[in-house]
């Protein structure tokens, strides 16, 4: 079983960092989503979860760890909040260059086009 629990880790891992290493800002959204989760587990693999077992209350000899819980728990609310403001900065970014590429620059033969020299030159005059 933690030779299964190592694998997923080791995929999710390497899938986030392939992703990440796009060029485009959504997949890097997607793997940056993918890390979270691999450092997620990490964080309660670590913390041997154990089942069936009573919070650390009153005299109990087996009792669940509550700080892999809780960091988890911290870790999930970052990174739903930062996810949700570099997709709001991806879709400006694409309403303003025409593209989702990272550094604005297009892809080779895609359809979608940044603003052209005139365009920035009627909105530097306005």
């Amino acid at each position: 079983m933690s030779l299964l629990f190592a694998l997923l880790i080791g995929m999710l891992t390497a899938s986030g960092v392939y992703l990440t290493l796009r060029a485009q800002t959504f997949p890097v959204v997607l793997g940056l989503t993918l890390l979270s989760y691999a450092v997620n587990l990490f964080l309660f693999g670590m913390g041997r979860l154990a089942s069936n077992a009573a919070a650390v209350l009153g005299n109990q000899s087996h009792y669940a760890d509550p700080l892999p819980q809780a960091l988890v728990l911290t870790a999930i609310v970052i990174a739903f909040a930062m996810t949700a403001f570099v997709i709001v900065l991806a879709l400006k970014t694409r309403a303003e260059l025409g593209n989702d590429h990272v550094d604005g620059a297009p892809l080779p033969g895609s359809k979608l086009s940044g603003p052209t020299a005139e365009d920035q030159k009627d909105d530097a005059t306005s």
